[in-house]
């Protein structure tokens, strides 16, 4: 034993340089004992711990962004990278695990959940997710890629109530765990190419040695593409996207479509511009495809919806033709453009399913196109929000989404992809067709009608408080002693729920920030942009 314990080499660990990732794993540890050990209160005590958490974990963002500057080095014997680009995201991720826990709690609140459980499961994602940013070795990717999934799974099927949520978690995990087994198998083929998992090694092999077979290492690279192609939900990857954020609760939707999918592209980043940097010319095709075919289908198919939650999910797969078309340049203009992109969209998409959050009311299952119209002249405010938020992600003038798409194009451009970007550009005005469309009716005239759920499928649902604070009729049938409730009688309850419910305390400050920040950082760009070119900075 004594042999043994003299051959392990303990590395030296740099705790600052993992502060974010520590953080965002050690306060759901504290806040599950926290709940064993105390019985009464509720969930705003978890709201405000887990905002808590994502400020300092944001602050520690920004000690690294400032420690590490334009010298990036590596941490924990090379499989950490510090560097402005892990910074960057790591304080994206942070915003979006303190958005997400306001908006979690005035979920609770409607559903009258009051367990630790989801904004837990918010923080150990977004650990995840930070540690795929700032992974420097294939294996952290992936154990990262696992952290993140595994609490994406579980939240996914929070809402019990709801066989429609226990369904996208099923189907979330099932497709979930192929594609992880894919990236694993690319993980084993590409060491089996290179000797080592090491990214900044796999990159000194590949530059310094000319692989006469390489058949081994590109299939590998096929794999770990179609492994992370998944989790950004890119064509024909996309399959499980549309049912599982319309399916998931429209928390755990916003903080999927916005984390999970930030966090694949910065893993897409790692394995292809840094690791596989020199074989560029190998994988710059199949990101271009990827691209085209995310920008056709989901540009085209986001029209042809009703759901409004299915509706974002397509668009969110259209958002993602537009970073991989920023990726596929393979220069620093595009990363900085996926860099701006991403942190524009995590904001948009976030309050975008904040307001889905509140016209879906109890259950999600006023998703309807008909029961957003008239929603300016119930809650003005939320439709001011809404719409800006909505024009932003249409690229409108004067906000994040037109420049994300400007950059962008600019990149695609910059490389020589000029069908690439003529294709981006007729995308955003199909994909504008759809915004613009509600936003239409959120000023239009006010038509009630009922919510709409899969013929044949009785859901139990919790009860609905009118004006009065009284339980109305169910959404779906739900057991109550001897007694059960049909579907048929949600008429004329559902539509009182929209007309007469208040805004949440979280949602409007979601809400306001996210609205506030589409504006303010699309007529005055120059601090996220000067933040997304620095982030070009890596290892």
């Amino acid at each position: 034993m004594a042999v043994i314990a003299g051959a392990l080499a303990i590395p030296h660990i740099s705790y600052i340089s993992i502060l974010p990732e520590l953080i965002a794993m050690g306060a759901p540890m504290v806040m599950l004992l926290w709940s064993a050990t105390t019985r009464s209160g509720g969930p705003g005590r978890w709201t405000a711990f887990t905002v808590v958490a994502s400020v300092a974990a944001f602050l520690a963002s920004v000690e690294i962004w400032v420690k590490v500057g334009t010298h990036p080095y590596t941490a924990v014997a090379g499989a950490i990278l510090v560097d402005r680009f892990s910074a960057f995201l790591s304080g994206i991720f942070a915003v979006a695990m303190g958005l997400f826990a306001l908006l979690a709690h005035d979920w609770a609140v409607r559903e009258d959940e009051s367990g630790p459980e989801l904004p837990a499961l918010g923080m150990l994602s977004a650990s995840g997710a930070m540690l795929m940013a700032a992974a420097g070795d294939l294996v952290v990717v992936f154990l990262g890629l696992e952290i993140m999934s595994i609490a994406l799974y579980v939240m996914a099927a929070m809402n019990r109530r709801r066989l429609a949520s226990g369904e996208a978690a099923l189907k979330y995990f099932v497709l979930g765990a192929f594609s992880s087994a894919i990236f694993l198998y690319g993980i084993a083929l590409t060491y089996g190419a290179t000797g080592t998992t090491n990214i900044a090694r796999i990159a000194s092999y590949l530059a310094s040695n000319v692989v006469v077979s390489n058949g081994v290492l590109l299939a590998g690279m096929a794999m770990l593409i179609v492994g992370l192609g998944f989790k950004v939900a890119a064509v024909p990857f996309h399959t499980w996207s549309p049912d599982v954020y319309q399916g998931s609760p429209s928390p755990v939707t916003a903080f999927m479509s916005a984390v999970a999918k930030a966090a694949g592209f910065a893993a897409l980043v790692r394995v292809l511009m840094e690791a596989m940097g020199t074989l560029r010319l190998d994988w710059q095709p199949a990101i271009y495809v990827l691209a085209v075919l995310s920008l056709v289908v989901g540009g085209i198919l986001t029209v042809v919806q009703r759901d409004v939650k299915r509706m974002l999910a397509y668009s969110s797969i259209s958002h993602a033709g537009f970073v991989l078309a920023a990726l596929q340049s393979a220069s620093a203009a595009g990363r900085s453009a996926l860099a701006y992109y991403v942190a524009a969209y995590t904001l948009m998409i976030i309050g975008s399913f904040a307001v889905a959050g509140h016209v879906g009311g109890p259950g999600d299952r006023s998703q309807d196109l008909s029961s957003y119209r008239g929603l300016s002249s119930r809650h003005p405010a939320v439709g001011f929000a809404f719409t800006i938020l909505l024009l932003g992600q249409a690229g409108a003038p004067f906000t994040t989404g037109f420049l994300a798409k400007f950059y962008v194009v600019s990149a695609a451009v910059g490389n020589g992809s000029y069908t690439l970007a003529v294709v981006a550009m007729l995308s955003a005005v199909v994909t504008a067709f759809f915004y613009l469309r509600i936003v239409l009716g959120l000023y239009g005239s006010e038509e009630p009608s009922t919510p709409e759920g899969p013929p044949g499928v009785l859901e139990p649902q919790p009860a609905l408080v009118g004006s009065v604070g009284e339980p109305q009729a169910s959404h779906g049938a739900e057991e109550r002693g001897s007694v059960v409730v049909p579907e048929v009688l949600v008429a004329a309850s559902a539509t009182q729920v929209i007309e007469v419910s208040e805004v949440g305390a979280g949602t409007s400050v979601v809400l306001a920030l996210c609205a506030a920040a589409t504006v303010v950082l699309g007529v005055w760009p120059s601090p996220l942009l000067d933040l997304a070119k620095a982030a070009t900075i890596i290892f």
